[in-house]
């Protein structure tokens, strides 16, 4: 089935049956994301732009009718959209964020749409954050715990804050930068269980300070 929802049940799946050690990503996706600001300097959500490679592109657009062929619209797209939000809710939308060690729950996503791009799908949506984000410091973590799904900030500008206070500043910890390496499954993390923190060791990891 074309549904990213039947790729997610199989990841834990996936993680039940064969244990964590043997887990290995089966979509990938390149990431980009803002995070968004009100007047007062308070954080008020985070608006993402995931890239899936090509290969899932064209798995998920199978029997999707399309009036011009080689192209969808957003509307076309529409119905997987909204079952990419569905699915992506049981998994808490790979995004996790803290202040201070505490969990920062999130609203329903909001102005979520797939674009068609350069022959892959590109899921745009917002997180908002239950209450505003009025500190200093934030910590924002993007992986999947069960490693199904593999993610990658891109390259170039891959964390923008828009309306930010001038001061204000983000680090980036990618995986691949070797400290990701280092970690051991016993360390905290940001799940529980016993391998549902696999997939934390290819975190890619955001701090944003605010002086």
């Amino acid at each position: 089935m074309r549904l990213l929802l039947h790729l997610l049940s199989a990841s834990a799946a996936l993680a039940l049956s064969s244990g964590a050690a043997q887990a290995h990503p089966h979509v990938w996706v390149t990431a980009a994301s803002e995070l968004i600001f009100a007047a007062d300097g308070s954080i008020t959500g985070i608006r993402h732009a995931w890239t899936f490679d090509d290969m899932f592109s064209t798995y998920a657009l199978q029997g999707i009718a399309a009036k011009k062929k080689g192209t969808y619209s957003r509307e076309e797209l529409a119905p997987l959209a909204q079952t990419n939000m569905d699915s992506l809710k049981e998994y808490g939308f790979f995004t996790f964020a803290k202040v201070n060690g505490q969990k920062q729950p999130f609203q329903k996503p909001a102005d979520y749409f797939l674009e068609y791009r350069d022959s892959t799908l590109v899921l745009h949506f917002t997180l908002p954050f239950k209450t505003p984000i009025k500190t200093k410091q934030l910590a924002v973590e993007i992986f999947d715990p069960t490693y199904f799904v593999d993610f990658a900030l891109q390259k170039q500008n891959p964390i923008r804050l828009v309306g930010a206070p001038a001061a204000c500043a983000t680090t980036i910890q990618r995986p691949n930068d070797g400290a990701a390496a280092a970690q051991k499954l016993g360390e905290a993390s940001f799940l529980n269980g016993s391998n549902s923190n696999y997939g934390a060791m290819f975190a890619n990891k955001i701090n944003v300070d605010c002086p």
